[in-house]
């Protein structure tokens, strides 16, 4: 059969065949503002002939920073209509982080929200060489406003001149374990994820889907997935806790998507049990793992609407919690990162590359059609991660006798103490039961004697503070003695990545300048 025959549509076509089909529906809403289906459609088309006047073609890279805004996101899907490759600056990245990433991409335009981030585009508009072009979405003292232009031209057809096997999107890692690398992909692996997505999460019949993390990175996959359902997107700018539970209420979201640091806030805040979220009926959280006790405190007062996620930047999805899953009576399951999707295979693998024995830890290695195709210039990383034609994800997990993973932790942050591996998470968990603890990271300290000393990080909850010695202790009598932290230190907060990861590489450069690290 013809290669063609068999080719997918692109997700720009996913996307038009979606807005043409709900045209009278509100497809997204924010403070102040709201885009019909129809007016996002006519949108995208008016911003295509707007980028070609500018000079924008295909094969060109463009780098978008934004924060969540329905205009922005057009545009994104306007540059891969016209065969543009796309890249998404963090909104909270740093000005490094951002030259770094419009360098590494050979990112030639640059499109730029003003309204949340002028004074960043104006300095990467003039301090990165290798721009051709500064493209903002709204009126700016630096480039060409391209939604003015748009909005000028009048109609304008959007049109998708990409293919399946076309470049379509360069995603850049976390950074949680080094430099940023750029996850490439085609647009028939994108498509995949879409599908991946729609058919393994239990998204409702018409999702009115809340959108507070940024949709430029894992939270901006779940838009695809609303809109082809015909549902709404609500974007925030950013989360506060009060004003995201405020929208729940108001609006009547039944779906959203949080980090495990993003619900703790939640479960802390005076206002949640005088909120209405009787409309909720999934709640995607993942991005890290999240302490079993807060878990159950999430079921027990918002309901049995949460659904775990796994994946990483090299390949999203892996696997899935479902609501189900989240029962009181297996409460094992809390601790598992789901089962994995009909679309991806996993295998766990020694450090020789050989499937473990039953129940025994290894890395989590996998295979789909949504996975990377490369790292973005990087072939030896690239021939490392996805060596013997296994995606390396670097998480160690055990399986049990049914399928589900269990996440150890990451192999770089694995310590090793008097000869003994020792993973964070399990300690993590232990402490971050205790009644008191907020939040809590573990990692290992130089020790003289022991090589790396176990030692927590806690956030407590407010008014409290619960006892070092309390802590040691009850890690001792769970996980035994070498488990137990050497020292417990107690902080006002825990440094996050841009993604809202714990930093664990902030927090160990404070005892490890100077020195150097042997875990692999």
């Amino acid at each position: 059969m013809n290669d063609s025959i068999r080719q997918a549509p692109t997700t720009v076509t996913i996307t038009l065949r979606a807005l043409a089909r709900f045209p009278e529906r509100r497809a997204f809403v924010w403070d102040g503002g709201m885009l019909s289906y129809r007016e996002t459609y006519d949108l995208i088309g008016r911003l295509q002939a707007a980028m070609t006047a500018a000079g924008l073609h295909k094969g060109q890279t463009a780098a978008f920073l934004s924060a969540n805004s329905a205009v922005t996101w057009c545009a994104g899907v306007a540059a891969q209509g016209l065969g543009l490759v796309i890249t998404w600056l963090h909104p909270l990245g740093s000005l490094a982080d951002h030259l770094d990433v419009i360098e590494d991409a050979e990112a030639c335009a640059l499109v730029v929200d003003p309204l949340t981030h002028a004074e960043r585009g104006r300095d990467l508009a003039a301090r990165a060489p290798r721009l051709e072009t500064a493209l903002t979405m709204g009126k700016a003292d630096f480039g060409r406003d391209l939604l003015a232009a748009a909005r000028m031209i009048g109609t304008a057809s959007p049109v998708d001149l990409a293919s399946a096997d076309d470049y379509g999107i360069i995603n850049y890692t976390g950074g949680t374990t080094g430099k940023s690398k750029g996850a490439i992909r085609r647009h028939r692996a994108l498509s995949n994820g879409t599908q991946a997505i729609s058919a393994d999460f239990e998204f409702p019949a018409t999702p009115r889907y809340l959108a507070a993390a940024p949709i430029t990175h894992v939270s901006g996959s779940k838009v695809l997935p609303t809109l082809v359902r015909g549902g709404e997107v609500h974007l925030l700018k950013g989360f506060d806790p009060e004003t995201f539970l405020a929208t729940i209420e108001r609006e009547k979201i039944n779906t959203t998507l949080m980090v495990p640091t993003m619900i703790y806030v939640m479960l802390d805040h005076p206002k949640l049990d005088r909120t209405d979220l009787s409309s909720l009926e999934l709640l995607l959280y993942g991005a890290s793992p999240m302490s079993p006790t807060r878990l159950v405190e999430g079921l027990e007062r918002i309901g049995p609407v949460f659904s775990q996620l796994y994946g990483q930047t090299e390949c999203y999805p892996v696997s899935v919690l479902r609501k189900s899953d989240h029962d009181p009576r297996r409460p094992e399951l809390f601790a598992s990162c789901g089962f994995p999707l009909a679309s991806v295979s996993v295998s766990l693998r020694d450090g020789d590359d050989n499937e473990v024995k039953p129940g025994e830890p290894g890395e989590i290695c996998v295979r789909s059609n949504h996975t990377m195709e490369k790292y973005w210039k990087r072939p030896e990383q690239t021939a490392e991660t996805l060596r013997n034609g296994w995606l390396h994800t670097g998480d160690i997990a055990r399986a049990d006798a049914r399928g589900y993973l269990y996440i150890v932790d990451r192999s770089k942050d694995m310590i090793v103490s008097g000869g003994f591996n020792i993973y964070p998470r399990e300690v993590e968990d232990v402490i971050s039961s205790h009644p008191d603890v907020a939040m809590v990271a573990v990692i290992g300290v130089p020790h003289e004697k022991w090589g790396e000393a176990v030692t927590a990080l806690v956030v407590a909850k407010p008014g409290a503070k619960p006892a070092p010695e309390a802590l040691m202790q009850l890690v001792k009598d769970r996980k035994g003695g070498t488990h137990a932290p050497k020292q417990v230190e107690f902080v006002e907060a825990l440094p996050l990545t841009a993604v809202g990861k714990v930093d664990k590489k902030v927090l160990r450069a404070k005892y490890w300048a100077g020195r150097e690290r042997m875990v692999s």
